[in-house]
């Protein structure tokens, strides 16, 4: 186990102005799950091949268990990494896959017979061992590519997507296999994914990014429950957070073209300001469904129904002000579409934010 610690460590592509990671300062501890989290370009696979040394840092440093490893080989780094492509040996057969490194840096027969064993047994890979990769499940395939990665036992395990081939019950599966894997050995993992509900469920802590800057780094909980920004809102929870603006008059912000909800700031919330205009934030297990007349009228454009759970989506305001709000029912109580409601919600769960910067201004509680 050892820790990691981004230090400022930015890199820019050949042939492009930005940075794909801007001045990164991010600290994962020995034994941590980290996620890094974001969408497509956001720096996030960047960050993790300057760690592995395959992108050069530009500027900062990149740490290993206190030891700086900006200018070292990939070699040298003692970390080992797992792709999304599986990349196994199609001639050689699980076991083969799996103690490949070992034998070819000469450990005795019986050793690597062993070390397979046992690292089979704890991805429920034993009844495979005698089978070539194209005789595997996707799922199968990448637990023995995240095996072979383990049997190094390097000091930090890095994830690039490794579940992003994989069909929806196959990523559900193996991410609980991976976590709990994790946990049983203790070792300290990076894992990048775009898909905020493996982030939500697997780390320990999120990093947050987005074009090459880490805007929040938290508890998944936290992320959820207070995000830094409206990206960070929009971006974690599904349904992600509904925003609207709303037209800010004295210490009110006003919600709504039809019936005008009057939401309270305060002062010290209008004097941050540099508009007439505040973006309001709430989850849509945070708003409820009332009579027409109640709150803010919206009428119900669709209804999604999951079984367990369903998802009223209503359309509020008018013209260009018109949004889309999606509001949490319990499993058949949503009302049809085409249905006059009223949405009312709680001062105490909406979040404010910045409309230019998107920065959160204050949350209510």
């Amino acid at each position: 186990m050892a820790s990691v610690e981004f230090a400022e460590a930015s890199h820019t592509y050949p042939g492009t102005r930005m940075p794909a990671v801007r001045k990164l300062d991010l600290t994962v501890e020995s034994g941590e799950f980290m996620v890094l989290l974001g969408a497509s370009g956001s720096g996030k696979t960047t960050a993790l091949r300057m760690l592995a040394g395959l992108e050069e840092v530009d500027s900062g440093s990149v740490y290993i268990d206190g030891r700086d490893v900006t200018d070292l080989e990939p070699g040298e780094r003692d970390i080992a990494m797992v792709f999304q492509s599986y990349a196994l040996y199609p001639q050689m057969t699980v076991a083969e896959n799996l103690g490949f490194r070992m034998t070819i840096m000469g450990t005795p027969h019986s050793a690597v017979a062993r070390r397979v064993r046992r690292m089979a047994t704890q991805l429920d890979l034993t009844p495979t061992l005698e089978r070539l990769p194209r005789t595997l499940s996707g799922g199968e395939q990448q637990r023995v590519a995240m095996g072979r990665a383990m049997m190094r036992e390097p000091q930090v395990y890095l994830m690039d997507e490794p579940l992003g081939a994989l069909d929806a019950k196959l990523r559900a599966q193996v991410r609980g296999q991976i976590s709990a894997l994790q946990r049983r050995l203790g070792t300290t993992m990076l894992y990048v994914t775009h898909d905020q509900i493996e982030a939500m469920t697997m780390g320990d802590r999120i990093a947050v990014l987005k074009d090459g800057v880490l805007l929040q780094c938290d508890a998944p909980r936290v992320l959820y429950e207070n995000p830094s920004n409206a990206y960070v809102a929009a971006f974690v929870g599904s349904p992600p957070m509904n925003l609207l603006s709303a037209r800010v008059e004295h210490t009110w912000a006003l919600l709504g073209d039809v019936d005008v909800l009057e939401l309270p700031l305060g002062r010290g919330l209008v004097s941050e300001l540099r508009s007439p205009e505040v973006t309001v934030g709430f989850r849509p297990d945070k708003v409820r469904l009332a009579p027409p007349g109640t709150g803010l009228f919206a009428h119900v454009e669709a209804v999604e129904n999951l079984g367990y759970v369903s998802y009223a989506h209503c359309a509020a305001g008018l013209g260009e002000r018109r949004r889309d709000i999606v509001v949490r029912c319990e499993p058949g109580m949503a009302p049809k579409p085409g249905t006059a409601v009223g949405l009312a919600l709680d001062p105490a769960e909406i979040h404010y934010f910045e409309p230019t910067s998107g920065r959160r201004l204050h949350a209510v509680r």
